[in-house]
């Protein structure tokens, strides 16, 4: 029961946070969107062992210069040259940099070291930037009601889904990555996400309650992917948790497993429909 109301206090109080960055935007939400990329980096970095060498400091060092040039691309003209071409580039010479500790102190460092902190600013920073992108980029008029939709599909989606397998679910998801999981708690998932988003559209986006609708079904689709990879990795690596910074939930990674795949896809798919 303790573990219950720790889990439930810690998820209000993160709830709050991101409720009081999404009215604030702007340094509020810049600051913790790194906040949250440069802990997530470190701790994926943990994971495969990186995160106390030079592989590990150059990814941390590229997280935060990546979320320095996203917060740069977010308005006017640079919302289109950014992306385009100074983040590329930034990945371009990043991998160089690695490649080259890789080469230069060889055999000290193994290729999978170098996978590993390239990939983590993929997963990491360069995901959950999109946090900030939907919320301040010039190119969407309800930027403010999209950063919300990213939270309803997944962790709407997360809870729906835990409700619905609880009362009527039998059949596995994925018995090996989490046991726990099934068929039936992923449809349910998926629809109390799409209810959800139809509910919020009513109400907050005039005239696109179906828009929302379908928004959020993908999003929770991509949602539980995002959970599920975040399982595996763990899996491949024997561990519970990425971190215990958020009691009862575990680490950031563990917390926000599933919008770091539904906030790329929430910005890709409002380009098309809104």
């Amino acid at each position: 029961m303790k573990a219950f109301f720790t889990r439930l206090a810690s998820g209000i109080v993160l709830l709050a946070v991101m409720i009081a960055a999404g009215i604030l935007g702007g340094d509020f939400l810049f600051g913790l969107t790194l906040l949250i990329s440069v802990v997530g980096y470190v701790e994926f970095a943990r994971v495969f062992g990186i995160s106390r060498n030079v592989m590990g400091i150059l990814g941390v060092t590229a997280t935060i210069l990546y979320v320095l040039v996203v917060r740069m691309g977010s308005t006017g003209m640079g919302g289109i040259l950014i992306p385009l071409v100074c983040l590329p580039l930034l990945l371009f010479v990043f991998l160089l940099l690695l490649m080259g500790v890789y080469v230069f102190t060889f055999p000290r460092y193994r290729i999978e070291d170098v996978m590993a902190a390239f990939f983590g600013v993929i997963y990491v920073p360069a995901m959950l930037s999109f946090l900030y992108l939907i919320r301040m980029s010039d190119i969407f008029i309800h930027g403010m009601s999209l950063y919300w939709l990213i939270f309803i599909c997944s962790w709407g989606c997360d809870t729906c889904a835990y409700a619905v397998g609880m009362l009527i679910g039998k059949h596995k998801l994925a018995p090996v990555l989490s046991p726990k999981k099934s068929i039936e708690g992923a449809i349910g998932g998926c629809v109390g996400a799409a209810l959800l988003g139809f509910l919020y559209g009513s109400f907050f986006m005039s005239g696109q309650a179906g828009v929302c609708a379908l928004l959020c079904a993908a999003g929770a689709v991509l949602s539980q992917i995002g959970d599920l990879t975040a399982s595996a990795i763990k899996r491949n690596h024997d561990i519970k948790d990425y971190g215990h910074l958020i009691p009862g939930h575990g680490g950031i990674l563990d917390r926000f497993d599933s919008v770091i795949f539904t906030a790329p896809a929430m910005f890709v798919l409002a380009l098309f429909s809104l």
